[in-house]
């Protein structure tokens, strides 16, 4: 076929003749830094109202749920959304799906920036935190003995996807300790250490907003500082990357992830966002972006760049790094229902009963003899995790008994392990002081 032909004949065939229109109407809302989603719907919620929002969720109600960061329960909106598309899909799935899928990725993308912040042409969709970071990591373009420095507080899914990219490409990878006593941790310190560890061949630095081993929430704009202060004299290409794998800070602090001073802020949905199992986003920085490639073939606009149908540079950042192929497409398409929630909440409002209930947790575990506190007891350097631990007991004997009571916690994935509570928006103050006393009980 001649090339024309075979372009109208695709075009027409997957939807994509409206495609210039599309990318001039992406690039005419370019200056509009978060956008709004076409079709929100604000759920029937007051700022504040922690009791109508448990109402919503079908958690049974014979266990005290303080893992629930883990992975969401769907709220009632979130799960109807999913279920509308559900049955469009399964009633129609080529229709459903070529009507929708040129459009509703960006509604989607603008409805995460309205939370989160930035511009929604920088936000990447993807199906975890672990996806995004792979993506993140693997799509850097590093030269062979360029550093990526991280630390030694990070998940399996940030070591390993650092580690990935990092054969890819030839970096070399360092580690630094940012505290060595958790609960003793210091914005001072961080900094220094941080500081110290940066060598003229950094190129990278990732770093884990809240640890999920520990309860410490790193100081973030304070090392963007750091970072900011190594590049001052370095030529662009020389420039240290910030990366932030921000899960566990995402859908509890009151923060413009643009305005934290790093250059990607990767995070699952589907933990304290309450979003559809299976989703996740990325904010990239136009610096971070375009010293990028990616990892995945996009769909969407990039295939229409392609195809010959628009220029490539009319594509968004954030779609070009979208993930193409066929998704739980009925999952993603509602997350802009979950962060409709939160806003009604009001982020400040999440933030300040989240910290409440945390503090309230580490007050009394802090005063108990018998329990060592590993988290910070300040909230600028703590989330929405406890980790502690009970004298002469194991971790997995801790949240055993605890389960046998009725009460659902965890006890941290890594090689030196602590029990951990994670009071959230679905938690009231008798229901922790109800697992507390069991804690205190194991004296």
């Amino acid at each position: 076929m001649k090339r024309r032909e075979f372009v109208g004949g695709a075009g027409a065939a997957l939807g994509l003749t409206a495609l210039p229109a599309l990318a001039q109407d992406s690039a005419a809302q370019a200056e509009d830094a978060a956008g709004q989603p076409s079709a929100a719907s604000s759920p029937p919620l007051a700022p504040g109202d922690w009791q109508a929002l448990r109402d919503l969720f079908p958690m049974t109600r014979d266990y005290i749920h303080l893992a629930t960061f883990l992975l969401a329960s769907h709220p009632r909106p979130v799960a109807e959304e999913i279920e509308r598309h559900r049955r469009g899909l399964d009633n129609n799935p080529a229709d459903y799906y070529h009507e929708r899928y040129l459009s509703i990725e960006n509604e989607v993308a603008k409805s995460a920036a309205a939370y989160m912040g930035g511009n929604w042409r920088n936000i990447a969709l993807t199906d975890s935190t672990t996806m995004g970071s792979a993506m993140v990591y693997s799509g850097l373009k590093l030269a062979r003995g360029d550093e990526i420095l991280q630390t030694v507080h990070d998940h399996y899914s940030t070591d390993m996807s650092i580690a990935h990219g990092a054969q890819r490409s030839g970096a070399v990878v360092k580690r630094v300790a940012l505290y060595d006593d958790a609960a003793q941790t210091s914005v001072g310190d961080c900094q220094q250490r941080l500081r110290d560890a940066i060598g003229a061949r950094t190129r990278v630095v990732g770093v884990t907003w809240v640890h999920s081993s520990t309860g410490v929430k790193l100081p973030i704009k304070a090392l963007a500082e750091v970072i900011a202060q190594a590049n001052r004299g370095r030529d662009e290409d020389d420039r240290i990357l910030f990366c932030v794998d921000g899960v566990h800070g995402f859908g509890i602090e009151d923060e413009d992830v643009s305005q934290l001073g790093c250059d990607f802020f990767i995070a699952g949905t589907h933990k304290w966002i309450f979003g559809p199992r299976g989703t996740g986003v990325i904010w990239g920085s136009d610096r971070g972006w375009a010293r990028s490639e990616p990892v995945i073939p996009a769909f969407s606009l990039s295939f229409g760049a392609w195809l010959g149908l628009l220029p490539l540079e009319m594509v968004p950042p954030g779609t070009h790094f979208t993930p193409g192929g066929f998704h739980s497409f009925e999952h993603r398409w509602a997350l802009p229902r979950a962060f409709e929630l939160h806003m009604a909440l009001g982020k400040a409002n999440v933030q300040r009963r989240i910290h409440e209930l945390n503090t309230r947790t580490k007050q009394a575990l802090a005063d108990m003899a018998h329990v060592t506190l590993h988290t910070p007891t300040s909230p600028e350097l703590s989330s929405g995790l406890v980790a502690y631990e009970v004298a002469g007991k194991k971790p997995g004997d801790v949240v055993e008994a605890l389960h046998k009571a009725g009460i659902i916690t965890s006890a941290s994935p890594y090689r030196t392990s602590y029990p951990r509570f994670a009071p959230s928006l679905l938690n009231n103050e008798e229901e922790i002081d109800r697992a507390l006393a069991m804690v205190a009980d194991m004296a």
